[in-house]
């Protein structure tokens, strides 16, 4: 069964098939990188304009990537929340006006759930019940038990900033330009071994939320020269990123103890961080599943393969189907 898969919640145009949920016949993915960086972030009506002129030949080459024609595809999978509200309505338009007119069943898809089932795409073994899902990404920061398909429990999320958001912000500070994830993440590399300055991680009520404003704070004053001489920007950055790590890992690994998952699935955009990556390898109590970089990012195979899952379940969709930007999960 071939699931065609839209993705449009921020700045990337993806399209992907997928078949049977599980193995990745084309995924297509069209970066507004180079049309934001020239702002510093995202700005949602470029982004909006873009997902519409890119929209169609994304998907022609989707289709030709994979061999096939839409007479073959069995559904249309499509992110309608979380995200940035304009871009949502052009990638879920589009794909109302394509399930109407090719008479395609329509399936709608939680762009969180998908980071998730990045960790299920062209793998021979499936991800182990209960599992514990650190999704992490420009803006979402989430602890998320996950027991079985369709069924989550949120344990904690950010109360601020979200792990990428303060990356791109830290990025700003430091002058390493857009996107920061990257950038700091190259920078940091070059510092030598541990960073000698040590930085605040925030302690809250609920065990398993996050803040990183207050170390965004931090880390501006000191580039400032607000207490004293700053330290070179590797440093500085290395020691931001040891901060952020060591918050997201030291909170995901108590959750998996805690509820003796099987499993941790790491994914969002900033779980292509190789810090994030190694570390919590080194300190998870239970394998860890971390999708390769391309699947870690804004995708379209990811949607498809829960539009695999919730067909399976009967789900569809009505075509007066409306986005939801502050979409959560749990």
């Amino acid at each position: 069964m071939l699931i065609l898969g839209i993705e449009t919640s921020c700045d990337e145009t993806a399209v992907a098939v997928v078949e049977d949920g599980r193995r990745i016949r084309s995924n297509v993915v069209s970066s507004q990188v180079e049309l934001h960086a020239e702002y510093g972030g995202v700005v949602p009506e470029l982004a909006s304009r873009q997902h519409v002129q890119a929209l169609i030949p994304v998907l022609d080459e989707a289709l030709e990537r994979a061999g096939c024609g839409l007479d073959e595809i069995a559904a249309l999978a499509v992110t309608y929340g979380p995200g940035l509200a304009g871009a949502l309505l052009v990638g879920l338009n589009f794909a109302k006006a394509l399930a109407y007119a090719r008479s395609i069943p329509l399936v709608p898809v939680n762009h969180l759930e998908g980071h998730i089932y990045a960790a299920w795409l062209d793998r021979e073994e499936s991800p182990r019940f209960p599992l514990l899902a650190l999704i992490v990404s420009g803006g979402h920061s989430d602890v998320v038990l996950m027991e079985d398909h369709g069924q989550y429990r949120r344990l904690g999320e950010t109360v601020d900033d979200a792990a990428g958001e303060a990356f791109d912000k830290v990025a700003r500070v430091l002058g390493l330009g857009f996107p920061g994830g990257p950038a700091i993440d190259r920078l940091a590399s070059a510092a030598a071994g541990a960073p000698a300055l040590r930085l605040p991680r925030a302690r809250l009520e609920r065990p398993y939320d996050f803040s990183f404003s207050g170390l965004k704070t931090r880390v501006q004053r000191i580039a400032r020269g607000e207490e004293g001489e700053p330290p070179d920007r590797a440093e500085l950055a290395a020691a931001f990123q040891e901060s952020v790590v060591d918050s997201l890992v030291t909170k995901a690994v108590q959750a998996a103890e805690e509820h003796g998952v099987s499993d941790i699935v790491l994914s969002g955009g900033v779980a292509a961080n190789s810090l994030l990556r190694k570390v919590l390898a080194e300190r998870s109590p239970v394998p860890v599943i971390i999708p390769p970089p391309a699947l870690c990012t804004d995708n379209g195979a990811m949607i498809a393969a829960v539009g695999w899952q919730r067909l399976q379940a009967g789900e569809r969709a009505a075509l007066d189907l409306d986005v939801a930007p502050g979409l959560r999960i749990g």
